[in-house]
């Protein structure tokens, strides 16, 4: 059952009914859950006469599998976003450091709505709705929608379909009632397999060039993660070059795949020696967790961080973090 969550969705929205000007963001490199959570509330704000903007902190494009999703051109550059926003919506945003550069607009705001569904965001706004039960933010901003009391049209279902499909792994990891939201979503009007393909479906060639690379050096531990087995890849500057962010983030989807590796790790290099880090485990070891003591967070079984140094030394320091944590 989803969680209750009625009086922090009322209060949520009689902020934004009251608002005349909103600012929604995502995290930075944001993923579908991200921004297809900020345009469908913003395409709805956009109607009811707000002036809306959608952005995020980094980086400096919108990543291009996403682009379609903002019908009513929403999207903004972070330059765009005011110093002090009237009203600010992090979205499926766990922490004030995963804004990156726009964190300071939380502390200017005249006021802040947080919708999450990471179980270890702290509640930093004045309005918190925060469902850790929730498999995607999307189901979060529905529900919000649901008591703003609009309608649920295509657009708008498409961009919480994006979501939705994504942060489940195409409803592998859904509860009936998801798959029920899932129908309502298809009864809008919502194509399925043209939403998901791109997404998920849909690389360059180079994409597979940089996979033979990349997976050719992945390293298997059987004897890490308290015996249950580690594996972890590691995606350079040079490896991604050419590629777009997307194909650099679904590099995890494959070696999670490993029957003999309980948690699977994959560096990303940002630049020169700065990680962005991506966790999975498959059931027993609480990732999310591990996270937390490297300075990041997310789920039990979808986390993340990021780190400095050569990718020798991080991989040092997440073994000794999923030591703590796996025994």
């Amino acid at each position: 059952m989803p969680h209750d969550l009625s009086a922090p969705l009322e209060s949520a929205a009689d902020v934004l009914r009251a608002a005349s000007d909103v600012t929604l963001l995502a995290h930075v490199n944001p993923d579908a859950d991200a921004l297809g959570s900020a345009l469908a509330l913003g395409l709805v704000l956009h109607r009811l006469g707000k002036v809306v903007r959608v952005s995020f902190g980094a980086p400096d494009t919108v990543p291009e599998t996403l682009r379609d999703l903002d019908v009513a051109g929403l999207l903004v550059p972070a330059s765009a976003v005011p110093a002090a926003p009237e009203v600010l919506v992090a979205l499926d945003t766990g922490s004030v450091g995963r804004l990156g550069p726009l964190g300071d607009r939380v502390s200017s705001a005249g006021a802040v709505v947080v919708l999450d569904h990471h179980v270890s965001n702290p509640g930093y706004g004045t309005v918190n709705v925060i469902d850790a039960t929730a498999e995607a933010t999307a189901l979060v901003v529905l529900r919000l929608l649901d008591v703003l009391g609009v309608e649920l049209d295509e657009p708008v279902a498409r961009c919480v379909y994006a979501g939705l499909v994504t942060d489940t792994r195409s409803f592998r990891h859904a509860s009936a009632a998801t798959h029920e939201v899932a129908a309502r979503l298809l009864a809008a009007g919502v194509d399925a397999e043209a939403v998901a393909r791109p997404l998920m479906d849909s690389h360059p060639f180079g994409y597979l060039t940089m996979l033979a690379k990349v997976l050719a050096r992945a390293e298997l531990d059987a004897d890490a993660a308290g015996g249950r087995g580690f594996v972890h890849a590691v995606v350079t500057l040079a490896d991604a070059a050419g590629l777009r962010p997307e194909e650099v983030e679904s590099v995890v989807d494959l070696v999670r795949t490993t029957a003999e590796a309980e948690v699977a790790a994959v560096l990303k290099e940002l630049r020169p020696s700065s990680w962005s880090v991506s966790l999975r485990a498959v059931s027993a070891v609480d990732v999310g967790e591990v996270a937390q003591l490297l300075g990041g967070g997310g789920h039990r079984l979808a986390a993340g961080f990021t780190a400095e140094g050569g990718a020798a030394d991080v991989l040092t320091r997440l073994r000794t973090a999923l030591e703590t944590v796996a025994g």
